[in-house]
């Protein structure tokens, strides 16, 4: 299935699309995407005989026929994104590049996080705040929602854990990022640094995460152009590494990493202005669009 959260009225509503591009609103089985997630299975297979229920022509009165804003799948999550860095190989070579420096790959895989303050809807605005960072970066990551709770999660057992799948863009403040002794948080938890969306597919619907065309243009100027199938860490080993000592929830969400391409690595580097728009995209998912908003 392919799910979203709409604005109805200002109130969010969890919806599925439906295969004539209509939404059914799927309140009765779930009052939120959150609780949809944390429902498990039972509330899964509900909301898909729902679906199926409204492609024979049942619950018309569900059905919304009209344009509806999207919200960011889950508007709030309930803790910090988790984020990779440094998972593809190219892109850790045009930054070694940029920076004039070798790390390499590192060991174990990079992990920061983005706070819920930083969330994006599809269409949402982008910001940035002159006063503070004039790097504005964007990164696009496939990235995994986590619907089975665990902790130490072995790699056998990974996949089992993922509820779908969904679009983060990493906007990233490369001077912040970097005075501050190379931690990523402050760099990359500005207000409005977190876009998210359009959908979170289910896990059924992708075949092989590792095997998604995964790309970025800047005001239609195509900047990243990969495929999954380069991640140095695979989603397996993500989970199991950021599992271990810690639990991971229903509606967690891991980015894992993204491909070559990014402003700073450019010569000269180009970094995000106001009014720019930007579009990423992953295969099985779809375009996550935001417009860039100088405050």
């Amino acid at each position: 299935m392919r799910l979203a959260t709409i604005s109805v009225d200002g109130d969010p509503i969890c919806v599925a699309y439906l295969s004539n591009g209509n939404m059914l609103n799927l309140s009765e089985v779930a009052r939120s995407m959150q609780a949809l997630i944390e429902g498990g299975k039972p509330t899964l297979d509900a909301a898909r005989k729902l679906v199926a229920e409204a492609g024979e022509g049942k619950h018309q009165d569900k059905v919304i026929q009209r344009e509806a804003p999207l919200m960011a799948p889950i508007p709030r999550p309930s803790k910090n994104i988790f984020c990779i860095g440094r998972n593809y190989a190219e892109h850790i070579a045009e930054g070694d590049r940029a920076q004039n420096q070798n790390v390499g790959v590192t060991e174990h895989p990079v992990v920061f996080t983005k706070p819920r303050t930083a969330v994006v809807p599809p269409e949402g605005d982008v910001l940035i705040f002159p006063e503070v960072s004039t790097c504005i970066d964007y990164e696009v990551e496939l990235t995994v929602v986590i619907g089975k709770p665990g902790r130490n999660i072995s790699k056998a057992d990974a996949m089992d854990h993922i509820f779908g799948y969904t679009i983060v863009n990493d906007i990233s403040a490369r001077d912040i990022q970097r005075r501050h002794g190379g931690q990523y948080f402050k760099g990359k938890g500005l207000d409005g640094s977190c876009p998210i969306g359009p959908v979170i597919v289910t896990a059924d619907e992708i075949d092989d995460p590792h095997t998604l065309s995964i790309g970025l243009t800047v005001n239609g100027e195509q900047r990243q152009d990969g495929n999954t199938k380069d991640m140095i860490f695979d989603i397996p080993t993500l989970i199991a590494s950021v599992s271990e000592g810690l639990t991971l929830e229903p509606g967690d969400m891991i980015a894992t990493g993204t491909p070559s391409g990014v402003g700073y690595a450019m010569d000269p580097p180009q970094y995000l202005r106001d009014g720019d728009t930007l579009e990423c995209s992953v295969e099985g998912i779809g375009t996550l669009r935001n417009s860039v908003r100088s405050v």
